[in-house]
């Protein structure tokens, strides 16, 4: 035997030859009945001999069961410390959840079920090509999910148990086509910012700030260690992990005050007692998804997420929810009616005015109270139903006049001194503190198909006393988002330059998520005098002049493709009336009209470094042309397995008819 051989199978277990080749199995019988033999399918009756294996009693074999859903990752010990690590803070305590939520089913006499699906983070795979593989998990762990459930036969309803940027939402997805189940989330909650320190959002550009001298090492590395204060939940800010919190409870898919809850605390762990009561609740009144999730509680998503001045990504999730719901699809036109008609009203990180941490949202009454406010503007469709089993309307009720309600609040200015009407303000107050509507779609002769931008995070001091944001400037082009930061690092990127990134959308790389570039613009000095195009998207804790989503993609012959160094680019967003437009006039010193940019655009060939990316993994560039059938990103980078069948069909024919 090698040295290295024999260290890998070192024994150091005495009991390493005690072994068992039969045991006496489990006491007691299984509550079998005459009819149950003669008619119910073999795995029913050989599901109950897997339960007592399990360790499950016979005599408790008859109630209903239930399947707790979950993103759990890592290990913990039972002292909450760590064998195994988790991809990240979200998914490492959920297991507490989903035992607090089995718990109140057994007691109440059913059987509780629970498997995993685990989540990668967006933090972590920040410029690497683990971004690559972002959005497409979205939609293959919702197809994961969907195939748990309908692999338990017998459960009588779905607990869904998530937080983070892509779990969270692959969950709802799931959840939303189950439309003959009785399903709940149950939001994961958010993590506390350290007493001394940065959030987790703006810890990640210590290397842009300590390559441009803004930071010492010795400083990034102690706010690096604290920056993730508590060991669970989601992120501090309201990017997309809270955002998707805030909308699943926006839709009805959560008890009331559900969302923002801190991570570990008894409030979260109750949450999940009462969601589990909730879900045998619709279940004993014949409620299912299909009741929940309908027309108005898709119009109230798109409210509440205006009002909380949310990430665009849910411009991505919230149709798919939709689809999968067999609801109809938000066109970028229904998102401009709600954004035009509804204020922001909550002061949260990473948007301002102040910033404020995802838990004084919640402590200032989370998204009940902003819906109250709404109430008042008639802007809610207050008939929808809940998961409560009760209309939104009652549920406010409710609210309005809680104990808990009064709590929480009271809790907020006791504990840190902030008046909760600070964060979450009504219409008026928000007006004066100058909030402006969420979202902005600019089109042009560069997005014929449009693009987003998160106009009321634009840095006010660079916006018009009139509200319209106006950058004129010569385009810096990268076709990586490496090179990208690297120019900003080495001082590449100067104050009034346009950044444009191109070929980083679905077809180049699964549509990358791009923090990295605006994060650091937006903690660098020069950074908000820096415009950011691309067709690929933000974090949702992205704010500034930054432009994604344009359309279409450069590799789909988007003429954001052809763009070269030194054109010029014009940029203009009213973020009052949330109309922009986003224009290449020319390439030397005379500025063309915009139709004639169009003209010049369309006669010139791709930027000849235009490429999908040669790392994309074949799993993702499979899903982004089923998407792109599928309707692409505005129809939310969905599987419409109707017209994906079409289209091979179509090319099976065609196909045929060339070999003859």
């Amino acid at each position: 035997m090698t040295e290295q051989l024999k260290s890998i199978m070192i024994n150091e277990n005495n009991d390493l030859y005690t072994i068992h080749t039969h045991a006496q199995g489990p006491t007691g019988s299984l509550p079998l009945t005459k009819e149950m033999l003669l008619h119910a399918p073999s795995g029913e009756l050989f599901g109950l001999t897997q339960n007592v294996g399990m360790g499950w009693k016979p005599s408790r074999l008859k109630g209903k069961q239930y399947l707790l859903l979950s993103t759990q990752g890592g290990i913990r010990k039972e002292d909450g410390s760590p064998v195994a690590l988790g991809y990240h803070t979200g998914h490492w305590e959920v297991g507490l959840l989903t035992q607090a939520a089995a718990e109140v089913i057994t007691e109440s006499g059913g059987v509780p079920f629970a498997g995993y699906v685990s989540d990668p983070c967006d933090g972590r795979s920040q410029g690497t090509e683990g971004m690559f593989d972002s959005l497409p998990y979205r939609n293959d762990a919702a197809i994961v999910f969907r195939r748990l459930i309908r692999s338990l036969p017998t459960r009588k309803g779905v607990l869904g148990v998530a937080t983070c940027d892509k779990g969270l939402p692959a969950m709802m997805i799931a959840l939303a086509g189950m439309h003959e189940l009785p399903c709940v989330i149950v939001p994961g909650g958010v993590t506390l910012p350290p007493t001394e320190g940065e959030d987790a959002g703006k810890i990640q550009t210590i290397g842009a700030r300590y390559a441009n001298g803004e930071l010492s090492l010795e400083d990034a590395a102690d706010l690096g260690c604290r920056a993730c204060a508590t060991p669970g939940g989601g992120c501090q800010f309201l990017g997309t992990a809270a955002t998707s919190q805030v909308v699943a409870e926006a839709m009805g898919m959560t008890v009331p005050h559900a969302a923002l809850a801190p991570s570990g605390q008894p409030v979260w762990e109750e949450m999940a007692r009462q969601s589990a009561r909730a879900m045998m609740t619709l279940e004993e009144k014949g409620l299912r998804m299909k009741d929940i999730l309908t027309e108005e509680s898709i119009h109230n998503a798109m409210v509440v997420h205006a009002a909380f001045g949310g990430s665009t990504n849910l411009l991505l999730h919230i149709p798919a929810f939709a689809h999968a719901a067999g609801l109809p699809v938000p066109t970028v036109q229904d998102w401009i009616r709600v954004n035009k008609s509804v204020p922001r009203l909550v002061s949260v990180l990473p948007n301002g005015p102040e910033y404020h941490p995802t838990v004084r949202v919640f402590l200032a009454g989370g998204v009940p109270e902003v819906m109250l406010h709404l109430r008042r503007l008639g802007v809610l469709k207050e008939n929808a139903l809940t998961v409560t089993g009760e209309t939104l309307g009652t549920v406010l009720d409710w609210w309005e006049s809680s104990e808990r309600r009064h709590k929480m609040r009271s809790l907020l200015m006791e504990m840190d001194g902030i008046d909760p009407d600070q964060v979450i303000m009504s219409p008026e107050r928000a007006k004066e503190r100058g909030l402006t509507s969420t979202v902005t779609f600019p089109m042009g002769n560069l997005a014929p198909e449009g693009s987003v931008i998160k106009s009321t995070a634009i840095d006010p001091t660079t916006v018009g006393e009139d509200g319209i944001y106006r950058h004129r400037g010569k385009a810096k082009v990268f076709t990586s988002e490496k090179a990208a930061i690297t120019a900003i690092k080495n001082g590449g990127i100067v104050a009034g330059d346009v950044m444009a990134l191109i070929g980083r959308g679905p077809s180049g790389t699964g549509m990358e998520e791009t923090y990295q570039l605006t994060s650091a613009l937006k903690h660098l000095p020069f950074g908000k005098y820096v415009s950011l195009i691309t067709d690929a998207r933000f974090s949702g804790v992205s704010t500034g002049a930054c432009i994604g989503h344009v359309g279409p993609e450069a590799l789909a012959g988007g003429p954001i493709g052809k763009l070269r160094d030194g054109d010029t680019i014009d940029i203009v967003v009213d973020r009052n009336s949330l109309e922009g437009t986003i224009h290449f006039l020319g390439d030397g010193d005379v500025v063309l009209t915009p139709d004639e940019g169009a003209l010049v655009l369309a006669a010139r060939e791709p930027h000849p470094e235009l490429a999908a990316d040669p790392r994309l993994p074949d799993d993702t560039k499979l899903w982004a042309a089923l998407q792109a059938v599928s309707g692409g990103t505005w129809a939310g980078s969905v599987y419409d397995v109707e017209r994906i069948i079409a289209v091979l069909e179509a090319g099976k024919k065609a196909l045929a008819e060339q070999s003859v």
